[in-house]
């Protein structure tokens, strides 16, 4: 017998018993999310497990992050409506839904093709109409604009250089940084004299593809 599940209710479930006793705790990231319907970013087979605490599959090896991760990583980045947003590693496309809800504009580079067409349907359904999605790796991506906000989905072993060079005076960049399973989040702040690293929590993540450490051999 096939069972039903109260989507609205499990997302209510994942705000009050994942997301919010992690300290997310910015009403507009909350909102957010309690109102963006994850079950339709996640592929078929894996709709219920759409509001589970867990990292879901992808195509190419790739993974959503966890509900709680999204949930810290928003709150971070401390976004105004008044923000433009780089998101490097589309996926899914909903960790993109949220941030377009909640900034002025979002661009987000997506190195697979096919995800980067299945985020954009996602996106379109959701009536999300301010995101750019564009199928380009991030590490050969070039570009003159200047974001005020870059979110990076993805680990990498030491921070790009291109990725501050994106940044605004000002500006603000989440990324998660280090070596499995002992990595870290910061915040990287672009101040005048010299970018200020804030450190905000310890997780684990893939890395995007490229940023790894380079591979150690012993004799």
């Amino acid at each position: 017998m096939s069972t039903t599940i109260d989507y609205a209710k499990a997302r209510e479930l994942m705000v009050e018993q994942q997301v919010r006793p992690w300290d997310v705790l910015d009403p507009r990231v909350l909102e957010v999310i309690a109102a963006m319907p994850r079950e339709e970013f996640v592929a078929p087979e894996h709709r219920n497990l759409a509001y589970a605490d867990l990292a879901l599959p992808l195509a190419h090896g790739e993974a959503m992050m966890k509900p709680v991760l999204e949930g810290r990583t928003l709150q971070a980045l401390e976004l105004k409506a008044t923000d433009d947003v780089l998101e490097i590693g589309t996926g899914s496309g909903y960790l993109t839904a949220c941030l377009g809800r909640l900034v002025r504009e979002v661009v987000s580079l997506e190195r697979h093709a096919d995800l980067a067409d299945a985020a954009r349907a996602r996106l379109c359904a959701q009536h999300v109409d301010n995101v750019q999605v564009i199928a380009a790796d991030a590490l050969s991506y070039a570009t003159e604009r200047k974001f005020s906000v870059i979110c990076v989905t993805g680990a990498v072993d030491a921070i790009p250089q291109r990725f501050i060079d994106w940044l605004q005076p000002g500006g603000r960049l989440f990324v998660v940084r280090g070596r499995s399973p002992a990595m870290e989040a910061v915040l990287v702040r672009n101040e005048v004299n010299a970018p200020r690293i804030q450190s905000l929590f310890e997780t684990d993540l893939p890395y995007l593809a490229g940023a790894a450490p380079a591979p150690t051999f012993e004799f």
